[in-house]
Formats: structure tokens, C-alpha cells, sequence
């Protein structure tokens, strides 16, 4: 059987590789064959490593499903371990959030939490380590002059003048650094490897730096942290990683990473990196996302409308359709980016099967039905998902007042508009057949406040026995029985497909979308919503998924728009799909 393309992703590669399971692709190849070669014993042990200084995206989540997913199909084992080398950035509410998040997409790593900052000693006595074999030194350059000596991708670098400091005056200064005699920034260690070395990461990399700050684990212990491209992979070896899986940005550190390690002498963990996850109408930098916090232009980071993964959670995502987009999007080996309408194909195609069908009328408008009884309500039987008939049915109250969607009629109906209209007939979903018989308007404004209409008593259960036949079915909510709610639509938190290109020279921030949200109050739900509690999710018939927000509350129902029932990304796949045929 021949091996499959390493880029392909999805169906394509799934059918290529022979797996009935999940796709193949170019890194699940490569650990495929270290196992088949006995390599590490056989073993597969990956990790997820993120930096507690920020909130976790769906970029991560990529990231996520691939670490533990590799280790899952192989028997082997995948760490969560925290990179936290920067106490000047990091939280330990970035670290439960991070634990929260990885959870809930459906991850387990068992008893193997760890964090950069339980290797510190062990760090430090490697960097000692290096200093005596003369593979380090202190050095007294500032950053900007570290970065004036790096030189240029077409110039090489120029010697530090400390340079040359024996190994007993780099001894007796790293250990006065350790022990807080200088100001921060003052002085660094370097790795000594060779500054006219085509790749930059190699001229001397600063290994430790000064800072004078309290860790949120190791508090005022340390006032020297060890960098992120010294600690990574010795971290890595220290847990007996065998497959070290980063995103592209990584690749040119990757002689830097086996560089420690051979000089080292430890445990060869072995780097790979893949493309990582652009999304259209979304950036996934934590620095730019931390600055729509900081500014205000999102309510935080748990904003619906955000891409972290807390966001989504909120917005009433599944971990079953993050982690089906995951795999279908499948692991390049180059940079590229991914339609919005992809995820939210899977998201819609996720909820289809799990969400409830409920009546919800967001817009409302009056319905007064003249020929039936003013005492009278009747029960009527919904079904509550047509795609799980295990789900059952529900029923509803119908009475003579009802509410609709205002968008559901039109005094002087377009071409191509069959919904209600004076003169027209339209079926009331799960009830009767309703005809329109005149309209109220505001003697001011000339706004339609209420239609009258009439009943036909034989059309119970939407069909008519004389075989007539209407072109629209609507919802509606019974006046007497409605929930008030507050409903949040959500739409892209960018209205540029690539809100991260600076080449207009203009500010991220401008790209944001002014309609991203609009709150609509005063919406009308049936009443088995009512008490409905957060994270619950439903399909607000004809409208799209919904979901209970966190600050609903019993007395103030709200709901986020999840997402519409509009699904272009299907659209877009048939017809590939034809045109192939």
C-alpha cells in the first residue's frame, strides 16, 4: 500500500491510508514508523505544553486533540505541562482555566500535571553544567545590544566582548545573578555556540535573565528564569518525551532544542512541527485577544464572540464538534487558513443530533385568531427532535392569542414572500391552518401592532382533510403562556476575512465588526423553557441553536445565538462534490 500524501486532510487521506478510524497524515506516519522500528522502546509519550499567560483558543484545541489523540491511538501517554518560565505574564488563572479547558474537550493526562517551574533546580544545575564545560557564559549586554551583535539572515553576528569570561568568573556570576545581586535586565547567560551561523537562533542564545518578580508557584525563590527555548527541551527529556509536536513558528529552533540536549548528554526527545490553525474573520494570537480584554472591546474572555475556547464553551459549542473539526482539518506541513464556515458545519451538523426542538419567537408580533374560544387552550404534541425520535415529544399550549415573528408578515407581500399576508393562509407549525383577516397599526407611526386572523377547526396537526395545501408553515408562542427571555445574536467578532493583515497599515482593531452583537429583550419562548438552566441547548425552530447563557438567572432568562441554521460550508461540499461526479 502506498503512503499517503502528508498533507491531505480528511475523507481523502482516511481512504488513502486505509484507516476506518481517523486521517492519516505526515506526523502520524512518522510515529507510526518509530514504532514500527522499536524506537523509545516502542513508546509514543507526547505532551501539551502551554504558557498560564493567557486563555486557551481553538488554535490550542488543534494542538489539544492532536497530543492526546496520537497518544490515545498509539497506547501510549500524553502530559499537560504548564511553560511557566515568565512570572511577569502568568496567572494561576490562566493555569485553571487552561485545566477547565482541556478537560471539557474530553482529555484526560491522569496523574501527569507538571510545570516547567518543578525542573528549576534541575535546570539550573544544567546550566551550570554548560558554563564548566565552556558551552555558556554571563554576559553584560543589554537587549537591544544582544540584538545589534545578532547581526542579520544575511550578515553574521558579532562576538559579546565577555565573550572570553573563564568558566570561575562565570561561575561566580550566574550564581551572584541566582542570588539577586543584580537589576533586572543587567545581565543574561548565553549559550556560547557560534555567531556566524546561518540559523539566528544559534548565535549565542540567552538561556536565563533577571527578573525580580514573584512566580505564582515558586513566589520570590527565584529572581533568575531560564528562557523558553532552554527550558523546553530539557523539559521535554526530563519527562521522556518521545515526540515533541510544535507548530511551524518552531521549526528554526529546532537545532537550538537538539543542541541542549547533545551537549547535555540527556534523554534525545525529538521535535516535529506542523502547521498550525488559521481561521477566516479570527485571529489567534493571545497578545491581540488579550488587548480586545484589556481595551473593552469584549466583555472578557469568555465573550461569546471570542475564538477562546472558554468563548465557545459559553457560546453553546460542543467538545464533540470541536474535536470532529479538529480531525477533519487534518495536520500540514505549511501554513494556510480555514473557511469559519467549516467549523461551523460541524457545529451545526453536532447539534442537529443533540439539540431539542422549542418554539421561540425573538421579534414578536400579535396574533389574535377571532373564531377561537376566549377560554380555551388546548395541548398540542411537538415533537422534540426528528433526528433522535428516542428524544420523544412535548407538548404545547395553543390559545387565541399567540405571538409570531414579525418578519412573518407583510401587509404588501414581495414576489416570493409565502408567509402570512392579509388574505393568505399559512400553517401554524404543530396546529392549524390560520388566514389573515386585517391588521392594527400605531395611529402615530403606522407600525403594524397586531393581525387578526381566523381558524379552520378541521386542520389540527397542520393538514387540511380536503387536501388544500399552503406554501408556509410558521412558529409561534402562546400569549398567555410565553417566557420572556433575552436573546444575544452573535455574528463575526471581525468583518475582515483576515482581520490580522497590517499591510493597510491599519490597526487590527479597525476590522472589528460593529454588528457582531445585537441584544434583543422582550423575546417570547414557550414554556418548557422556562427554569432552563446554563449550558443547555436547544434549536430555536426556524431560527438556529441556541444556548442558556451563564448570566441567565430563574426571574432573566438569556440566550446566545450559537449559531443560524444557514450552513454554506454544506452548500460548498455538495457542489464539489458534483462537480467531481
Amino acid at each position: 500500500m502506498s503512503m499517503p500524501n502528508p498533507d491531505m486532510i480528511g475523507e481523502d487521506a482516511r481512504k488513502e491510508s486505509g484507516t476506518a478510524t481517523s486521517p492519516s497524515h505526515f506526523i502520524k506516519e512518522l510515529v507510526r514508523q518509530d514504532v514500527a522500528a522499536n524506537k523509545n522502546d516502542g513508546r509514543v509519550h507526547t505532551r501539551f505544553p502551554p504558557e498560564p499567560n493567557g486563555y486557551l483558543h481553538i488554535g490550542h484545541a488543534k494542538s489539544i486533540c492532536l497530543n492526546f489523540g496520537l497518544a490515545a491511538e498509539f497506547g501510549g501517554k500524553c502530559n499537560l505541562r504548564f511553560d511557566d518560565t515568565n512570572p511577569s505574564k502568568e496567572e494561576t488563572e490562566y493555569v485553571d482555566s487552561i485545566i477547565e479547558d482541556v478537560r471539557w474537550l474530553g482529555f484526560d493526562w491522569e496523574d501527569r500535571l507538571f510545570y516547567a517551574s518543578d525542573y528549576f533546580d534541575q535546570l539550573y544545575q544544567w546550566a551550570v553544567q554548560l558554563i564548566k564545560a565552556g558551552r555558556a557564559y554571563v554576559c553584560d549586554l543589554t537587549a537591544e545590544e544582544i540584538r545589534e551583535y545578532r547581526g542579520t539572515l544575511t550578515e553574521p553576528g558579532r562576538e559579546s566582548p565577555y565573550r572570553g569570561r573563564s568558566v570561575e568568573e562565570n561561575l561566580n556570576l550566574f550564581e551572584r545573578m541566582r542570588a539577586g545581586e543584580f537589576p533586572d535586565g543587567s545581565r543574561t547567560l548565553r549559550a556560547k555556540i557560534d555567531m556566524a551561523s546561518p540559523n539566528l537562533n544559534m548565535r549565542d542564545p540567552v538561556m536565563y535573565r533577571i527578573l525580580h518578580a514573584e512566580h505564582h508557584r515558586t513566589g520570590g525563590k527565584w529572581c533568575i528564569y531560564p528562557m523558553y527555548d532552554f527550558a523546553h527541551g530539557q523539559c521535554d527529556s526530563i519527562e521522556g518525551i518521545t515526540h515533541s509536536i510544535c507548530t511551524l513558528e518552531f521549526a528554526d529552533h529546532r537545532p537550538l532544542y537538539d543542541w541542549f540536549i547533545e551537549q547535555l548528554g540527556i534523554f534525545p526527545s525529538r521535535q516535529y512541527e506542523f502547521a498550525r490553525l488559521n481561521l477566516t474573520h479570527t485571529l489567534l494570537s493571545k497578545r491581540k485577544l488579550l488587548m480586545l480584554v484589556h481595551q473593552g472591546h469584549v466583555s472578557g474572555w469568555d465573550d461569546p464572540r471570542m475564538p477562546t475556547i472558554c468563548g465557545i464553551r459559553r457560546r453553546g459549542y460542543t467538545p464533540e464538534a470541536i474535536r470532529a473539526f479538529c480531525e477533519r482539518i487534518g495536520v500540514a506541513r505549511t501554513d494556510g487558513v480555514i473557511e469559519i464556515s467549516l467549523l461551523e458545519h460541524f457545529v451545526r451538523e453536532d447539534l442537529n443530533r443533540r439539540s431539542p426542538r422549542v418554539m421561540a419567537v425573538l421579534r414578536p408580533l400579535r396574533v389574535v385568531i377571532d373564531n377561537y374560544p376566549e377560554d380555551r387552550v388546548e395541548e398540542l404534541e411537538a415533537v422534540n427532535n426528528p433526528e433522535d425520535p428516542g428524544m420523544g415529544t412535548r407538548r404545547v399550549p395553543f390559545s387565541r392569542v399567540l405571538y409570531i415573528e414579525r418578519d412573518d408578515f407583510r401587509e404588501d407581500p414581495p414576489k416570493q414572500y409565502f408567509r402570512l399576508a392579509p388574505g393568505r393562509e399559512v400553517r401554524l407549525r404543530y396546529g392549524y391552518f390560520v388566514k389573515c383577516t386585517g391588521a392594527v397599526k400605531d395611529e402615530t407611526t403606522g407600525e403594524v401592532t397586531e393581525i387578526h386572523c381566523t381558524y379552520d377547526p378541521a386542520t389540527r396537526g397542520g393538514n387540511a382533510p380536503d387536501g388544500r395545501k399552503v406554501k408556509a408553515t410558521i412558529h409561534w408562542v402562546s400569549a398567555a403562556h410565553a417566557v420572556e427571555a433575552e436573546v444575544r445574536l452573535y455574528d463575526h467578532l471581525f468583518s475582515r476575512e483576515n482581520p490580522g493583515d497590517d499591510s493597510e497599515g491599519l490597526d487590527f482593531t479597525s476590522y472589528l465588526n460593529p454588528k457582531s452583537l445585537e441584544v434583543l429583550t422582550g423575546c417570547k419562548l414557550e414554556p418548557s423553557l422556562a427554569g432552563a438552566g446554563h449550558g443547555r441547548r436547544y434549536q430555536f425552530e426556524r431560527l438556529g441553536y441556541f444556548c442558556v447563557d451563564s448570566d441567565s438567572a430563574p426571574d432573566h432568562l438569556v440566550f446566545d445565538r450559537t449559531m443560524t441554521l444557514r450552513d454554506t460550508w454544506a452548500k460548498i461540499e455538495k457542489a464539489l462534490e458534483e462537480k467531481k461526479r
